[in-house]
């Protein structure tokens, strides 16, 4: 929770804000080995899909993470699990459920060994969209030897437990986090996960339900949540 005192979140739309994105996943990817094959950059269509929201995170003013999620429904089926998991993303989105597919899961190596809870800090909007689009699963297609921490920490089941990806070369794990079984549950367990409705109007807004102009910064509002001083997802019922 300290942490989050010195974190922005910034939602990323203009393709003139992108230039420091790609170049923190490019060197995010290939510290791990992972650029995508053949890939003519690492920016691509779906970083401008309107059900997509990419965030820069910033510690103290310097970004050291990023995260693309998508809003995932059967009107809109748009994901980047669609490309490795086509099957089991057309039979969540045949029962009608609604998704959050986080993708281009980047931090700087540099922070990562300074600042060991930024995968926590990177991943909470998935929390928060969740929250605010009300959706059924939070999805994670992760490294296999990754799959033990989204099942610790986000109570994830593994859907696919292997699955050989062209895109990278390499295997992947598809896991899911149940909203209605486990949601209340992670949030009183990790509250630095939850949010009030402003965060997630700032957030994740658009149209409608959007706020009168995109914000610059969004600061992370749980600490206010634990305080009781705003309502948030468990307090709602919204998760």
């Amino acid at each position: 929770m300290r942490h989050l005192d010195f974190i922005e979140y910034r939602r990323i739309e203009a393709h003139e804000d992108f230039e420091e994105i790609e170049q923190l996943r490019y060197k995010t990817y290939k510290a791990a080995d992972m650029i995508p094959r053949a890939a003519p950059s690492m920016i691509d269509a779906a970083d401008f899909d309107p059900h997509a929201y990419v965030f820069g995170i910033y510690y103290f003013e310097e970004l050291v993470s990023t995260i693309r999620l998508h809003h995932v429904t059967p009107e809109h089926p748009l994901s980047q699990s669609a490309q490795v998991f086509p099957d089991v993303m057309e039979a969540y989105l045949d029962a009608g459920l609604t998704l959050i597919d986080p993708a281009r899961f980047a931090v700087d190596p540099a922070f990562a060994s300074e600042v060991s809870v930024l995968p926590y800090i990177t991943l909470r909007p998935s929390i928060v969209a969740a929250a605010y689009f009300k959706a059924d699963r939070v999805l994670q297609p992760v490294r296999p030897a990754h799959a033990a921490f989204y099942k610790r920490v986000f109570y994830a089941e593994t859907v696919v437990e292997r699955r050989m990806t062209e895109v990278y070369g390499r295997e992947l794990t598809l896991m899911a986090t149940n909203t209605h079984t486990t949601g209340e549950k992670l949030l009183k367990r990790y509250p630095f996960f939850d949010s009030g409705v402003y965060e997630r109007r700032m957030m994740f807004g658009r149209g409608e339900r959007a706020l009168p102009t995109t914000p610059l910064t969004i600061l992370p509002s749980a600490r206010l949540v634990a305080a009781g001083k705003i309502s948030g997802a468990v307090a709602g019922r919204d998760y």
